[in-house]
């Protein structure tokens, strides 16, 4: 893994997502290295070579460059992040997540959304609870660890991710899931969804976000490939017919998600 300390001149960015005014990415990469990993585009900006998921730059000034633009910008929602995990495991030693969140604190007006697959997130709850209608959400694209190890190889595990859903609910944040991307054949059948929503709602998540894998952009289909291949080489051909054109596929799975999750009372998204 290859580390660099960097400053950076911009952290608060104007976001495209729906809902969200900005975006907040206090490292660039992400040690998580999962396979299916849209943000891979982002070596484009960066300059770097290296193999998605063997690099992370920290941006270490990225509070002090934060406290600055929030004095100049319109209130919003901030989503902490969109290309990157914020409590991936270098947040342990750097803490820039944390003291990110605690300049936001100090700036009313600004609602914080939060996206992860990491467990590290409850340790900053004590923030939490000082910030007026923060939501943490949790990615979880399968139950089944052997699964989740050959994707997401050092992210949390699936029940880590639960209990901290579990942790921040009970405590009285909003908490949602992030079910994808689905995997074909390995995550989105009605039994699978069926458990996941169950755990989802038991653990005290208000909604699911749903979305089916992307493998428009050549970089992740090369990548997805090579663990299909070694792993389920039975599926190869199906994932190369979704690169192509995944809009039918997509439409059916967010049909029979929506009806899944309402089942257990949960508010429904498609991403």
């Amino acid at each position: 893994m290859r580390i660099q300390e960097i400053n950076c001149q911009s952290i608060l960015t104007r976001s495209g997502i729906e809902a969200v005014d900005y975006a907040l990415n206090p490292y660039v990469g992400c040690a998580h290295g999962c396979v299916y990993c849209y943000a891979v585009f982002m070596k484009r900006f960066t300059g770097h070579t290296e193999e998605w998921g063997t690099f992370v730059d920290v941006r270490i000034n990225a509070p002090e460059v934060l406290a600055k633009q929030l004095r100049g910008a319109r209130p919003g929602t901030v989503l902490l992040s969109s290309v990157t995990d914020p409590y991936q495991p270098l947040e342990k030693r750097y803490g820039i997540t944390r003291a990110c969140l605690e300049t936001l604190v100090h700036h009313t007006g600004f609602q914080v959304s939060i996206l992860t697959k990491s467990a590290l997130v409850t340790r900053d709850l004590d923030l939490f609870c000082r910030l007026p209608g923060i939501e943490v959400g949790f990615t979880i694209t399968t139950l089944d660890e052997e699964v989740r190890r050959r994707f997401e190889p050092h992210a949390s595990t699936v029940r880590a991710r639960l209990e901290a859903l579990a942790k921040l609910s009970e405590a009285g944040v909003a908490t949602y899931i992030f079910a994808g991307p689905l995997l074909p054949s390995l995550s989105d059948d009605v039994e699978h969804l069926d458990r996941l929503f169950r755990k989802a709602k038991e653990a005290g998540a208000r909604r699911v976000l749903v979305d089916s894998l992307n493998l428009c952009n050549a970089a992740s289909w090369g990548r997805v490939r090579v663990v299909l291949a070694k792993h389920y080489p039975d599926l190869v051909e199906d994932y190369r017919q979704l690169a192509m054109d995944r809009r039918p596929y997509h439409s059916a799975l967010m049909a029979k998600a929506r009806r899944l999750a309402e089942n257990h009372g949960l508010a429904f998204e498609a991403a």
